[in-house]
């Protein structure tokens, strides 16, 4: 029976030893991250789906490897990890919404992985801070802080940095920022927000003058006197009003007003920052065609008023109108109104696409509509003037001026306000999601700090690391200031002491993640001195039990102190 079960016992051994050898293959073929304190397994051969990434070239030498837990430690957002190695896993990543969009492209960036793979499910989702960064940077462009900047900003806003740092600005250096600022910013100072209420003074009384000069009782005739030959061989005189000007006083009042353009638009140039980009504005450009418009209708005037048909110059004077963008500087609301017409012109040249296209079809559906039946009133003669009809009714007008006769010409009206109705709704929304979104990040804008706190950028330190296992201990320690007793085997340290393992600079290792020994030294110059640590290893080969060395401070090294610290 002995002998009998004897092959049972080999086979059973090796069944074992077998097992054994899997599981110490498969122990050899995982690798352990510590991510922000988060520890994460998986095998090595799944970090190398992705070539050429930090994960995939993990080595033993790294400095963040960690021979005692036997694990690579990493200072990085967890929750961000979980979805990097999840994209190792399986090949897909996904994007966690409770992180913030640039804080995972950095994360990203770090472990070396695109971030266009970004799985079309969360695309979406991943790419809002995109949107919301180039939504922060129109809002910069557009200058709608109210504070007063600093002297620094303002120096290196006009190039005289140097000189501001320096200490030799001239008079001109110091009043030009503050001229600039009265006039273009005018919530700048109080003397600025004056100057900007007399300039939107100016800017209405010149836009209701010149709607009032254009009413018939705020006009005068020009009345002549014209001799006739009568029936009866005799001449009579007829008087005859031949056309109408506007009262002097608004001639007085258009000079006031534009002086005072003329005067705020030369010193806003001479004070300018940066003449090309003055020039190149929107809101200067119609400042200064407007003004200049004011300047040539005098002359015009003065030069061509005997032409015929010279009533038709006064149209270009329509120009002055478009002083009302002016106003601009004074709103936030009207920036943000002008950038939302602007950010939305994909939308509205849609719009005008397809209402161009409604308005050519129902007009000539409307045209044979309405001669298919006997029609004698029949107001579409052609096609034009069905465009008319067809462009207010698609607009929801409806002059009523010509309207469709016939059975069939009235269901293609039907159906021409119908399309109209959603061919205008349906790019508003946009339009307004763009102005909400705007006005939204203008408001949250202004309530953030302008000052924020100064984080430093400290590079983490790097104690020193244990020997890994299989390496010899060194048997002698090089500790500087610890006289001559404090070399050699021995040398007066104790035997754990002297074979601790220590590193190639001859200093203990340490593990670096163990929480630092706190011990009370006294101020005196007698104090001993702490010159090492000795190392112990537990039987599991986890734990660590440190006693620090102390120094005598006359050549010699005396025992361990009676404290410890023991990280598990």
């Amino acid at each position: 029976m002995v002998g009998g079960h004897q092959p049972q016992s080999t086979g059973g051994a090796s069944c074992t030893g077998t097992m054994m050898n899997i599981l110490n293959i498969d122990a050899e073929n995982r690798v352990v991250l510590n991510v922000g304190g988060i520890r994460h397994e998986t095998y090595k051969a799944t970090l190398k789906k992705i070539p050429a990434t930090r994960l995939s070239r993990l080595t033993e030498a790294l400095a963040n490897y960690d021979p005692v837990l036997n694990e690579y430690f990493f200072d990085r957002h967890p929750g961000v990890f979980a979805q990097v190695l999840n994209y190792y896993r399986t090949g897909k990543l996904h994007y966690p919404t409770d992180v913030c969009g640039p804080l995972f492209e950095e994360e990203l960036e770090f472990w070396g992985l695109d971030a266009n793979q970004v799985e079309p499910c969360c695309w979406m989702t991943y790419t809002q801070h995109r949107d919301t960064q180039e939504t922060l940077a129109v809002l910069d462009r557009l200058d709608l802080d109210t504070e007063k900047p600093s002297d620094e900003e303002m120096a290196r806003k006009f190039g005289f940095e140097e000189a501001f740092f320096q200490g030799r600005l001239t008079w001109w250096q110091r009043f030009k920022p503050q001229l600039w600022s009265m006039f273009d910013e005018p919530y700048s100072s109080n003397a600025a927000k004056i100057i900007g209420i007399v300039s939107v003074f100016f800017i209405c009384v010149s836009i209701l003058s010149f709607c009032l000069k254009t009413h018939p009782n705020m006009r005068v005739p020009i009345i002549k006197n014209i001799t006739v030959n009568t029936s009866h061989n005799t001449t009579a005189w007829v008087l005859d009003k031949t056309q109408t000007n506007a009262h002097e006083a608004f001639f007085y009042v258009e000079c006031l007003c534009n002086a005072w353009f003329t005067f705020e638009i030369l010193v806003r140039f001479i004070a300018s920052p940066n003449k090309c980009e003055f020039v190149k504005a929107s809101v200067n450009i119609i400042d200064y065609i407007a003004t200049l418009s004011f300047y040539i209708d005098l002359i015009l005037q003065k030069f061509a008023s005997h032409l015929e048909n010279a009533d038709i110059l006064e149209f270009f004077s329509i120009i002055r109108i478009m002083r009302l963008f002016k106003l601009t500087r004074h709103s936030s609301g009207l920036k943000i109104l002008m950038q939302t017409f602007r950010a939305s012109a994909k939308e509205l040249t849609l719009l005008v696409f397809f209402l161009v296209l409604g308005i050519v079809i129902f007009a000539s559906l409307v045209y044979y509509a309405e001669r298919i039946q006997a029609n004698p009133h029949n107001d579409f003669n052609s096609i034009p003037l069905g465009l008319w009809w067809a462009l207010v009714t698609m607009t929801t007008v409806g002059y009523g001026d010509m309207a469709p006769k016939t059975y069939v010409g009235m269901f293609v009206g039907a159906l021409c306000a119908l399309a109209g109705v959603l061919t205008i709704a349906l790019p508003v929304p946009v339009i307004v999601s763009n102005f909400a979104m705007y006005y939204s990040h203008t408001q949250a804008r202004a309530k953030l700090p302008k000052k924020r706190r100064r984080v430093l950028p400290v590079e983490q330190p790097r104690g020193p690391r244990l020997l890994g296992p299989g390496q010899p201990p060194q048997q002698q320690i090089n500790q500087p200031g610890c006289g001559s007793g404090g070399t050699g085997v021995g040398g007066g340290l104790p035997p754990n002491v002297a074979g601790a393992p220590v590193n190639t600079t001859g200093v203990p290792a340490v593990n670096r993640r163990m929480n630092a020994i706190k011990s009370n030294h006294p101020k005196d110059g007698a104090a001993p001195k702490v010159v090492g640590v000795a190392m112990t290893l537990n039987p599991n080969g986890v734990g660590v039990k440190a006693e620090p060395v102390m120094s005598t401070g006359v050549g010699g090294v005396s025992g361990p102190r009676k404290q410890s610290a023991t990280k598990t």
